[in-house]
Order: structure tokens, then sequence, then C-alpha cells
């Protein structure tokens, strides 16, 4: 393993400090246990991040299959790990509950896998539909993904709520695709595509087969009690739930930190899918040569 150099890690500080505030006691095993292993990775990383990101010349033509599994769990810096782990934070505490550890940590995992999947396709689909190779060495990594397919999970058992996207009200239905758009325009270091998966991937769980696959292995696997509550249990209690009220207080944080765009830094990119800047400066210029000739 190779650990980050020495310097101050702002946003993993602060990452701590947020954690501390809501108590280890008040964050559920499964959602805890990623916010540790995300942690534990960004300190001491696997390989390079460009041994671990996810790509279609990486992934499908090398066959380094191991790079699903890597990908979700490296972040590009520690405000990178700060706004993914936030947000995994508040969705983890509002999902886990409901879902049940043993349920949401078998999504989690085989989100992970499947979103990668899916990008690698649309990747792929870009190469053939504007005939540019260059999207095969699109290479990204970080949580995120697995966060939008989150999102459409929660705004599946949470239906009717409003989300305030750059300070818009949107029906949380629609936030995930508003998001999608502003967070690509607003920081266009971001992956399109490896958010868009995500997407994707919740909406094959909510509205396609992917619950009942899931199911079914899960049931051949010998696991019969292995499965999600028909109807995920409520918390509710009047008033804003505690799961509200921590999701008012994260994002609030969030808004304060300038996770919108209205106020960060160059340096302060919002949450995402990142590509590794080398990827990006080498796809980059692959696009300049191949316009010139």
């Amino acid at each position: 393993m190779q650990q980050r150099q020495g310097r101050v890690n702002a946003g993993l500080l602060l990452l701590l400090y947020q954690i501390s505030q809501v108590g280890l006691q008040n964050i559920p095993a499964v959602t805890l246990g990623v916010l540790v292993l995300n942690i534990f990775l960004f300190l001491n990383p696997v390989r390079p991040l460009s041994e671990v990101c996810i790509s279609v010349h990486e992934g499908f033509y090398r066959k380094n299959w191991q790079r699903l599994l890597l990908s979700p769990v490296h972040h590009a810096d520690d405000w990178h790990l700060y706004y993914n782990m936030i947000s995994m934070l508040w969705k983890g505490i509002m999902l886990e509950k409901k879902l049940r550890s043993i349920w949401f940590a078998y999504i989690i995992a085989v989100f992970s896998v499947l979103i990668g999947v899916v990008y690698m396709v649309l990747e792929f689909m870009l190469v053939k539909i504007l005939d540019d190779p260059s999207y095969e060495m699109n290479c990204a990594v970080g949580f995120s993904g697995v966060l939008f397919a989150l999102k459409v999970l929660n705004n599946h058992y949470n239906p009717g709520r409003v989300s305030s996207v750059l300070g818009l009200q949107i029906a949380s239905k629609y936030a995930c695709w508003v998001e999608l758009v502003a967070i690509h325009l607003i920081s266009p270091g971001t992956s399109f595509a490896g958010h868009l998966s995500g997407i994707l991937v919740g909406l094959m769980y909510t509205m396609g087969p992917l619950k009942k696959i899931m199911k079914v292995c899960a049931d051949l696997g010998g696991f019969s009690s292995f499965t999600d509550p028909a109807r995920p249990r409520d918390y509710y209690s009047g008033g804003l739930s505690e799961e509200e009220q921590l999701e008012r207080a994260v994002l609030n944080s969030l808004n304060e930190r300038g996770v919108h765009g209205t106020s960060y830094r160059n340096e302060r990119r919002p949450y995402g899918f990142w590509f590794p800047h080398d990827s990006e400066e080498e796809i980059r210029r692959q696009r300049l040569r191949r316009f010139e000739t």
C-alpha cells in the first residue's frame, strides 16, 4: 500500500468532525463500515489512482476486473472523499434502518460492481456513436456512482419530498437528474457517465428486474432470510424524523462549504466520480489531435 504524503487534509478532518457530531453510536453498522473503508483506503491506497480507476480500456480490453472493486472506494483527494462520505452518511442512515443492514450491505456490494459495468457500457457506446476512441481511456474513481443509485432508492422509499439543488426546490424524484447535469456543468472534471450509471442502476433496482434477480441469487445461495422487507420500516413519529433532522443538518453544512458550487474555491470541487487528472489531460490532448487531423 502507498500511504498519502504527510499534509493537512482539511476535508478529512472536517469529515471526521462531522462524524463525531453525529456520533458513532447513531451510525448503522454497514454505513459506518463503508465510511471506515473509504477513509482507510484514502490514507492507505492499494495502488495509485491510475492503477485503480475503471475504464473500457483497463476493465474490458485488459481484463483488469479487480478495478470494478477498487475504483469506487478510492478518491482523488480529501475534498472528493469528504463530499462523497458526507452524502453516504445521511443516505446510509436514511436507508439502512429501513432496508435492514444485511440487505443494505448486499445492495452496496452489488451496486459498486454493477455501476462500473454500466459505466464501461456507456463509454463504449460513446466510442461508437461519436467515433471517438478516446472515450475508451476515460478512467474514473469515486463512490458517487453508488450515491446516485442510493439517491434513487431514497426517493423511491420516501416519495413526495422536495430537494434543494442550486437553491431551486425540486421534487425529489427529479432531483437526481437535475443534480446530474448541475454537477457536470459546475465541475467538468467529474464523470457524467459515472453519475448516470448510478442513476440507471438505481432505476434498474426500483423499476426494473435487479431487485428480483438479487433476491433469487440470495435464495439460491441458501440465504432464505437474506431479503429486504416488502414494506421498508418507517421511523416517523410526527414532525421531522431523526433521519430528516440529520439530512437537513448535513445539507446545511454542505451548503455552507459550497457543495452546490456557489462558494467553493477551485481546489474544493463538488463531490463526484472523478477522472484522475493525468488521464483527463491525456484525453484532452487526444481529442485535440483528432480535430487537427
